[in-house]
């Protein structure tokens, strides 16, 4: 298999909202999945997701990987985007940027 594999990022289904700390809520249009992923594919994917992304739009990455979860939020700057959230699910974190 190669670095991309068969996963990919994808438009969710129907728009997702989630509940952010401060409570509240935002769309995500797009759910890029890196679980099981290690360093550098979390990163990679989710600059291809976000140069396709439209300006406005909320991406979710989906990563189980510490090490990735640290990584995504620092590249928000350099990818044109922010860093809404990370968010701790009971086996992951979803990092979630949006396109500026």
């Amino acid at each position: 298999m190669g670095l991309f594999g068969k996963k990919k990022s994808a438009p969710a289904a129907q728009a997702i909202e989630v509940t952010l700390e401060d409570g509240s809520s935002i769309s995500v249009g797009q759910v890029v999945d890196c679980i099981g992923d290690s360093c550098p594919r979390p990163q990679l994917m989710t600059k291809s997701t976000l140069e396709r992304a439209d300006s406005g739009s909320v991406v979710a990455i989906d990563v189980d990987n510490p090490t990735s979860m640290e990584a995504l939020p620092p590249m928000a700057e350099s990818l044109n985007a922010t860093h809404l959230a990370t968010l701790r699910e009971p086996r992951s974190w979803r990092v979630l940027m949006q396109k500026n």
